[in-house]
């Protein structure tokens, strides 16, 4: 992994560096496990109006993991399939906290419509390509509003290309702030528009991580797989699995073990029989 290291603080806790992102070994999943924790008791306290609470147990932080490797990998996107509620969305945003990128979900409402799903794109290849900066996109198939946007999501993922997105003045002031890092990266290449162009296009496709979740339930699923074939092709697929029964309990075990309860021996006794049919019951779910 590459977050195990710390940022540097001064003596009044203001940044000083921040830590180097160096591929190292772990140690044990338990190691991780508790570090994984450290950054979202760290992102819930930044976040307080979206905290999260997770419980990250082994499947989950496997989960983690990939998303974070996905981030950091340039041109890395992942089409995160598994039905709702299985924890793609909140373990993509914690996984975009721990690479320090720029983590964007589009609001949807009534108004919202192909418009305003370029202006956000416009913003996202903004932040990507001209400022180069890490930038996750998470999209859910709840915010399909119009099958009009996988044909966008689609020319991303494929080319980076996205037609009329940006006006021709518009992308020549980008690119000529983009000209000292063109003739560093790209030496012996012509310095024409077309090839600065081309540089923020690849700059983009480099820095956006797209994260599509997508549920295998929805009939049109694979309907959208055939007709738009870069879902599928361009992204790594994470299948989220049903959870296991240890998930279930650790899950459970997070909600109801610090809480309070006061209770005779016989209705102690009538709890312990009522978990343990309950228990029964999550297990036959599990194997089916």
């Amino acid at each position: 992994v590459s977050f195990l290291r710390d940022d540097v603080y001064d003596e009044d806790e203001v940044l000083i560096e921040e830590a180097p992102k160096i591929y190292e070994d772990g140690g044990s999943l338990e190691d991780i496990r508790e570090r994984a924790y450290f950054f979202l008791n760290k992102y819930n306290e930044e976040f307080p109006s979206r905290k999260m609470e997770l419980v990250l147990f082994e499947d989950a932080l496997k989960h983690l993991l990939r998303i974070i490797r996905l981030i950091e990998a340039p041109r890395g996107s992942g089409m995160l399939v598994g039905v709702g509620g299985s924890g793609k969305q909140s373990l993509t945003r914690l996984a975009a906290y721990i690479c320090r990128a720029k983590c964007f979900q589009i609001t949807l409402t009534k108004q919202y419509n192909v418009n305003a799903l370029m202006d956000d794109i416009r913003l996202l290849y903004r932040s990507a390509g001209h400022k180069r900066e890490p930038t996750v996109f998470l999209f859910t198939e709840s915010e399909i509003k119009d099958e009009v946007f996988l044909e966008t999501i689609n020319s991303i993922l494929s080319t980076g290309e996205v037609p009329g997105l940006f006006a021709k003045d518009e992308m020549m002031a980008m690119t000529a702030d983009l000209r000292q890092d063109f003739l560093r990266d790209r030496p012996g290449l012509e310095e024409t528009q077309d090839n600065l162009k081309q540089y923020f296009t690849d700059c983009v496709r480099d820095n956006l991580h797209l994260m599509l979740c997508m549920s295998p339930l929805n009939p049109k699923f694979p309907v959208r797989a055939r007709k738009f074939p870069s879902l599928v092709s361009a992204p790594t697929v994470d299948w989220f699995l049903p959870w296991p029964e240890d998930a279930l309990v650790s899950v459970a075990r997070g909600v109801i073990q610090d809480f309070d309860m006061e209770c005779t021996p016989e209705t102690k006794a009538a709890l312990m029989s009522h978990m343990g049919m309950v228990h029964k019951m999550a297990t036959d779910v599990c194997d089916e």
